[in-house]
């Protein structure tokens, strides 16, 4: 073989090799560019997260107590009322500003003197957020608290501003938290597990 076809051969090989590594840094510098633009288009793990409904075993929490979960950012409460907590909500309806929670954001399951489930009415589920100024009302299951009034039935009281919820979320009369508390959408998987943020009922 001449030297001119040898050096042809090694010429024709260089001119593959660059090529293909042009090609190579010029595929990989497109992706990048174009990278930011499509990522930007996609939610991020956390926004996913953030409306994602949640899973909760409430197998564990016992007559009376409460059970807080985040979802969507916010507190959800998860109470498990006793069978006295239940029966005084009947006994609320003169205190309070909007009992049938006509003027309120529950599911329409929900939408019943014990603002739940009625086949795990015990089971309160809200959003543990006054809707007077967005503070978190404290837990105050005790009937007739010496700071909250001989009529205290048990309930939410903001600290904020003084708004009052009984055991159903439902607001007071004469306190600064225009409506009741907010019930989101939630299944019961099983009798001990449930999902908040998901409506499977339809309703």
């Amino acid at each position: 073989m001449s030297q001119s076809a040898v050096s042809d051969k090694v010429d024709e090989s260089k001119r593959r090799f660059l090529l293909a590594a042009s090609s190579t840094v010029g595929g990989i510098a497109t992706v990048a560019v174009a990278w930011p633009f499509v990522a930007s288009l996609m939610p991020s793990q956390r926004a996913k997260a953030a409306g994602a409904p949640v899973e909760v075993d409430i197998s564990k929490v016992e007559p009376g107590s409460l059970l807080t979960v985040e979802w969507r950012g916010k507190p959800v409460w998860v109470v498990n009322r006793t069978k006295e907590m239940l029966d005084q909500l009947a006994k609320d309806t003169a205190l309070l500003a909007d009992p049938n929670s006509d003027s309120s954001a529950q599911p329409e399951y929900a939408k019943n003197p014990t603002r739940a489930d009625p086949a795990h009415s015990n089971f309160l589920v809200v959003v543990g957020v006054c809707t007077h100024l967005g503070c978190s009302p404290t837990y105050r299951k005790e009937v007739g608290a010496a700071d909250l009034g001989a009529d205290w039935p048990g309930g939410f009281f903001c600290p904020c501003h003084g708004s009052k919820f009984d055991l159903a979320a439902r607001v007071f009369k004469g306190v600064p938290a225009p409506i009741n508390m907010e019930v989101p959408s939630y299944t019961y998987l099983s009798d001990t597990r449930l999902l908040i943020g998901e409506d499977r009922k339809g309703s």
